[in-house]
């Protein structure tokens, strides 16, 4: 059964869209459901497309020892939070293709990937919004050369002891917290 009735597209700018959905509760009583989306139009949102095509990607990178964060300022938490390096996709753009631009930009940082993982969700209740994860190893100088105007980003890079520091004591996006989990428990 489909649970979407008709959409309503409520607001949009360049990278971000708010719809209203005729969301069908199981019983059938039919209620009102927003979500946010990267997509512009209501044709292309997931629950209408039924496909999982990644919007951005996550980047889980070591430079030798140390893992690679960004410390980024975030309008909506108004101070700085702990991430991976991040960023949307371009047209025509694959994940891995996607991850060392976002990397170059925001870091500095050269990456060569080492691995992918298939895109998934990253807060359902809100948005369709997907990223895959892309693993790999960086080398050269940190450096805010490539950030837009719009960023404030600080490059980190973390030992095990700065990490579980971060974990213990800073705001962190949960994505970051995880791998800095896994980043902890490796050898």
């Amino acid at each position: 059964m489909d649970r979407i009735g008709s959409i309503i597209k409520l607001a949009g700018s360049k990278f971000l869209s708010l719809y209203q959905l005729d969301a069908i509760r199981r019983d059938g009583v039919h209620f009102p459901y927003f979500v946010a989306s990267r997509k512009g139009n209501p044709e292309q949102l997931k629950a209408v497309t039924k496909r999982n095509d990644p919007d951005g990607v996550v980047i889980c990178a070591r430079l030798g020892e140390r893992i690679v964060l960004v410390r980024q300022y975030r309008y909506p938490l108004g101070g700085y939070v702990y991430e991976l390096p991040a960023g949307l996709m371009e047209p025509g753009e694959d994940a891995a293709q996607a991850a060392c631009r976002e990397m170059l930009e925001e870091t500095g940082l050269t990456l060569t990937v080492t691995g992918c993982l298939k895109p998934c969700y990253t807060t359902v209740g809100l948005t369709d919004e997907s990223c895959a994860t892309v693993f790999g190893t960086c080398e050269g100088t940190p450096s805010a050369s490539g950030q837009e105007p719009t960023e404030d980003i600080q490059v980190v890079l973390a030992d095990k002891k700065e990490a579980r520091r971060i974990l213990e004591e800073e705001t962190l996006a949960i994505m970051c917290a995880y791998q800095l989990m896994r980043f902890l428990d490796a050898d």
